[in-house]
């Protein structure tokens, strides 16, 4: 920034670009200030200025501004309380004819930013810590500047890790038609190019979506990709275990797997007393296990946590955790809400809508709801936190 822009923030009043210091000594304050202003809540996408040796009303204090006292702004920029690393430059500057203390720091590619784990933002003149819509702004900011987590490329693994032989058999005939195949006369690494399941090289290598989808061991590179199911012997997590289970593998075999585990668990009822026909009942309709279950696995955040989905299934209840919290437009307020439906993962979505597990977007829950309804179950809990979701499905009575 020339002089006459350092010279008009300097003169105006502090705003969301700017920020007036008379020492160094308060080094937590000045990190909140660098935190704030890599945040840019307000998107100008134009640096903010931290002015050191100045009073509150733009005059200069006199203060030496030295080396040391430059090699101490320019240190907090790594000194691990500022997360991600945020990018600045420190400078001596002569503005009103004395020399200042100029840190310019530049709107983060992947807000929020935080300082000690606190995400700390400015708006006009205030200086404090986000709300969670603040933040969850921020997380959009990132969404669109920054691939999808779903995309994310492991550079350190190579097409090996996928399982050629499953996307050929199993993924390809499901998302293209024959018509295409028999025209798609690609080799395999710039098939999984084409479907996200690598990025180019060199060299190529498998994203997130590749290795969950068609990896030969996902849990190898994503550690919390597997399912745990526990079947309880009565109604607290202390009660006896009556079986165990961990299900791993790429997506067609893990779906699969725990769907056979649904319904090998369901109990049904026979009803003899209505009639010439026997009623069979189920004490869990199996379609709305199926669309919940689902929604964790699609919805967990790969990225933060190594975390599995959990299923633990109880004598009165069955509770399916998910480990990712709201995203995007939903909230806490209105999860599970008609209309209320957004992706922290779009490019898998649109693998499990290929493979044949969704088949509406946005219409998991509202599908679980009726299929529970209908078969005499009360309607779903969910207990929704910042970091994961809890649904709780009771038994039929």
């Amino acid at each position: 920034m020339n002089d006459e822009e350092l010279l008009a923030l300097l003169n105006d009043i502090e705003s969301d670009r700017a920020e007036r210091k008379e020492t160094a000594s308060d080094g937590d304050k000045i990190r909140q200030a660098i935190c704030a202003f890599a945040n840019d809540l307000a998107g100008y996408q134009l640096p903010g200025v931290l002015f050191v040796g100045v009073k509150d009303k733009g005059a200069p204090t006199g203060l030496p501004i030295t080396d040391r006292l430059l090699r101490t702004l320019a240190s907090m920029r790594d000194d691990g309380n500022v997360l991600p690393f945020p990018s600045l430059t420190v400078q001596k500057r002569r503005l009103n004819d004395r020399d200042v203390a100029v840190v310019l720091v530049q709107p983060a590619n992947a807000p929020p930013v935080r300082f000690k784990g606190v995400v700390w933002i400015r708006s006009g003149p205030r200086r404090g810590i986000a709300t969670p819509d603040e933040e969850r702004r921020l997380n959009e900011k990132r969404r669109f500047k920054d691939l999808p987590s779903d995309l994310h490329p492991f550079e350190s693994a190579t097409l090996e890790e996928l399982d050629e032989i499953l996307f050929r058999r199993v993924y390809l005939p499901a998302a293209m038609s024959a018509e295409v195949l028999e025209q798609n006369y690609r080799d395999f690494e710039h098939q999984l190019i084409a479907t996200k399941f690598a990025q180019p090289g060199p060299p190529a290598c498998p994203t997130l979506l590749g290795l969950l989808t068609v990896g030969k061991s996902p849990t190898d590179w994503i550690p919390g990709a597997y399912v745990q199911f526990l079947r309880i012997d009565g109604v607290d997590l202390g009660d006896p275990i009556k079986a165990a289970h961990e299900l791993r593998g790429a997506l067609p075999d893990l779906m699969r797997d725990m769907e056979e585990l649904l319904k090998l668990h369901i109990q049904t009822s026979v009803d003899f007393t209505s009639g010439p026909v026997e009623v069979q009942t189920p004490d869990y309709p199996l379609v709305a296990l199926q669309q919940l279950a689902r929604n964790a696995i699609l919805h967990r955040a790969y990225e933060s946590t190594h975390a599995p989905v959990r299923v633990t299934w109880f004598n009165d209840r069955i509770e399916i955790l998910n480990p990712g919290g709201p995203y995007g437009i939903v909230t806490k307020q209105n999860f599970g809400q008609a209309g209320a439906y957004d992706y922290r993962n779009p490019n898998l979505a649109a693998v499990l809508k290929e493979l044949g597990y969704v088949q509406r977007f946005g219409h998991g829950i509202a599908m679980a709801r009726r299929e529970l309804e209908k078969n005499g179950n009360p309607q779903p809990d969910f207990l929704v936190e910042d970091a994961h979701v809890v649904v709780i499905i009771r038994r039929r009575a």
